[in-house]
Parts: C-alpha cells; sequence; structure tokens
C-alpha cells in the first residue's frame, strides 16, 4: 500500500475543502460539498491515469499518455460548470465565478494528483486572494465603473406627465440612469423600468428613500442585481 497516494488524496481533499468554504460562506448553490467531491475525485482519476500508463503498459514497450485520462477532466468539467450559470430574466447573468472555481477546484485535484503539491496550494492561495481581496480593493482604489453597483428600479407613477420630471429628480440624486422602459399599466398609472448605477456604499434602503420621496411615484420595487 502506497501511502504517498493517500497524502495525495488527503492534500486535495484539503484544498478543495478551501475553495469550498469561500462558495458556502457566500451561500452559493456549488459550495463545500461539491468542491470536495471535484477536488478529490479528480485527485484519484490523475493517480489512476498516471499509475495505469506504467502498470499496463502496450506491446514493444511503449507506454500510455499518463495524463490522458487527466486531460479529460478539464473538458469533463465543463458540463457541471455549465449548470451553474444562470440567465435572469432582466438579462443579467450568474454563477460565472463559481463555475470558473469548479473548473478551478478540478484543476487543483489534477495538479495534487500529478504530484505538483506547493503549485496547487499557491494557486489556492491565489484564488482566493482573487475572488476576496482583488474586488475590495477595486471598489476603493479602482475607476467609477468598478465602484459602482448596478440597480433596476420599478416606479409606478401617477401622472403621465409627471414621468420626465421623476427622471430628472432620480439624476439630480447622482444616479446614473443606464437604461429605462416605460409602460402604461391603466390610464392613471405607469410602469417605469430602470436600470442605474450608483455608488457601491450606497445602501438599497437609502436608494429606495430617495426615489419613494420624489412626488408623483406611488410605488417602488428595487433589485440589486
Amino acid at each position: 500500500m502506497d501511502f504517498h497516494l493517500f497524502i495525495k488524496l488527503g492534500v486535495s481533499a484539503v484544498l478543495g475543502l478551501v475553495i469550498g468554504l469561500e462558495r458556502e460562506l457566500k451561500r452559493k448553490p456549488v459550495g463545500l460539498k461539491t468542491c470536495l467531491v471535484i477536488s478529490i475525485v479528480s485527485c484519484l482519476l490523475t493517480i489512476v491515469s498516471i499509475e495505469s500508463a506504467y502498470i499496463f503498459p502496450l506491446k514493444d514497450h511503449i507506454t500510455m499518455d499518463p495524463l490522458r485520462l487527466a486531460a479529460q477532466i478539464v473538458s469533463g468539467i465543463g458540463f457541471l460548470g455549465a449548470g451553474v450559470i444562470l440567465r435572469r430574466g432582466n438579462d443579467s447573468i450568474s454563477g460565472l465565478t463559481t463555475a470558473a472555481l469548479i473548473w478551478g477546484a478540478a484543476g487543483i485535484g489534477i495538479a495534487v494528483g500529478a504530484g505538483f503539491y506547493w503549485e496547487a496550494i499557491l494557486s489556492v492561495a491565489l484564488l482566493i486572494v482573487s475572488v476576496e481581496l482583488i474586488p475590495l480593493l477595486t471598489a476603493l482604489f479602482g475607476p467609477k465603473q468598478l465602484r459602482e453597483k448596478e440597480i433596476v428600479l420599478q416606479l409606478t407613477i401617477s401622472r403621465a406627465e409627471k414621468i420626465d420630471d421623476v427622471i430628472t429628480a432620480i439624476r439630480q440624486q447622482t444616479i446614473d440612469i443606464k437604461t429605462f422602459h416605460i409602460k402604461d399599466i391603466d390610464e392613471k398609472h405607469h410602469l417605469l423600468k430602470l436600470k442605474v448605477a450608483v455608488n457601491q456604499k450606497q445602501s438599497a434602503t437609502d436608494v429606495y428613500y430617495s426615489i419613494r420621496n420624489i412626488p408623483s411615484v406611488t410605488n417602488v420595487e428595487i433589485e440589486i442585481l
């Protein structure tokens, strides 16, 4: 029994645990258990692929590609990653980071299975820094676009002739309007749907109260993208 193989599986489990814990803390659909399974099984398949290449040689002393099975993990894991990418009704897409981390967990398992321990550990550290620390730094010191967040506003306005006044009042509150859509609900009520950008530090409740106090606005609905 080769305990070196058990060490590989243990290291891949710990590194998969780190990635999964980050997703779990953010309440993402792919969390701790999924990342653990992906990392451990990827490591196992890599070990099997490498060991089989030398245990079962072909004729005339020709050996198989030791990473042939592991290479299929990279493409195969894409199907699992695609399952967590969602398109919402407001044309925004979510789950890309989670899908990328699924692919990353598989890559970490392959690296550990091939014996690249320190490279795998450094990669996990860089992944966590990239996902957690870099967004905070860009929100503080990055360009204006990176320090903003998008919000969808749905406003019910009582008088059609007041729509321009409402839009002007919103712009005066340092709210950048990206797109807007107007729809008649009935003769007395009109729906104004806006996609706006506000500062990251500005809470949704602050936006709600500032919009709710605009004359002619009878109903406000906010969705954070």
